[in-house]
């Protein structure tokens, strides 16, 4: 049977992917859907590094916003909404796009990993939550490792709920091949954007710098005048972490600023370690290599069809 084709474009922060999505879109009639655990939230923009309305330049963007940050949001659901975008954009013969840095809500669809159904456990979950980050995170480097790479160690929330679904299932999460082409319901282009250290970390500097002077301290105030916890606000971690520590006086603005720089470098090299994982991943460093793969992959086996040249 013949799959859809869809292209995915990964790169870990502040590496150029919401730009080259919207050029690759510009190109070849496409529509973006979001891969990003924070910007499925409403209400978070300029900590989450949501793309405008100017920066969309009249692409249609899909799963930005889409959820209340008072709720949790997990892959299942990014799973189940991010399939029901491709269809539609796909009914309208138009080119899929997947782009984010949020490795497992990529792959877990690429791959259509089946992520079992584990109801919430609230005895489990207490003991649970009686422990530190620390130890949850070792505790679940030891009984599902592959989860680990891609997780937040600082956010008890999602390690609790990873360990929930482990301790549950009694086995890690996927347990199929972790990146079997021939396990996706699409015939997929995934393009890794490739930085170099040196340039990456002075983007990440100028990216923060930037969303400073667009008001993120008054986006974190307001999430939290809206009902959102401080607690809530720490487990979004890096930018919301650090600027609600800061505004409960827990930190000066010099540390949390010099923190949120740092942890955003650790946070790249998470994702990349997660990304280099995936031997079907193309690393490009070019927009112009990026046009060229993408010309090649809709045109191969589509002879017949015209709507995406």
């Amino acid at each position: 049977m013949k799959r859809n084709k869809i292209v995915v474009i990964v790169g870990p922060t502040s590496s150029g992917k919401s730009d080259l999505a919207v050029l690759v879109a510009k190109r070849f009639r496409g529509e973006v859907v979001s891969a990003d655990s924070r910007q499925v939230y409403k209400g978070m923009d300029i900590g989450s590094g949501k793309i405008t309305r100017k920066e969309m330049k009249g692409v249609r963007h899909h799963l930005l916003g889409v959820a209340s940050p008072k709720s949790t949001f997990t892959v299942v659901k990014y799973k189940k909404l991010a399939e029901k975008a491709i269809a539609d954009i796909l009914k309208r013969k138009r080119l899929p796009i997947i782009c984010g840095g949020t490795g497992f809500y990529i792959d877990s669809l690429l791959y259509d990993w089946h992520m079992p159904k584990v109801a919430a456990n609230k005895s489990l979950r207490d003991r649970l939550n009686r422990k530190s980050g620390i130890e949850l995170f070792k505790m679940l480097s030891g009984l599902d490792p592959e989860r680990a790479k891609n997780i937040d160690r600082h956010n008890k929330v999602r390690l609790v709920r990873a360990l929930e679904i482990v301790i549950t299932t009694g086995a890690p999460v996927p347990k199929t091949e972790l990146f079997n082409k021939k396990e996706s319901l699409y015939e997929f282009l995934k393009i890794g954007i490739k930085v170099q250290d040196k340039v990456l970390k002075e983007k990440i500097k100028i990216r923060l710098g930037k969303r400073l002077k667009e008001g993120l301290i008054k986006e974190v105030e307001k999430l939290h005048r809206q009902g959102l916890s401080w607690n809530k606000l720490d487990n979004f971690g890096l930018e919301y972490r650090y600027i609600s520590r800061y505004l409960r006086g827990l930190v000066t603005k010099e540390d949390a600023i010099s923190t949120i720089e740092k942890e955003n470098w650790h946070y790249a090299k998470r994702q990349m370690t997660w990304f280099r994982r995936d031997k079907n991943t193309i690393w490009i460093n070019s927009p112009e290599k990026a046009k060229s793969l993408v010309k090649l992959f809709v045109r191969r086996h589509d002879v017949e069809s015209n709507t995406l040249n």
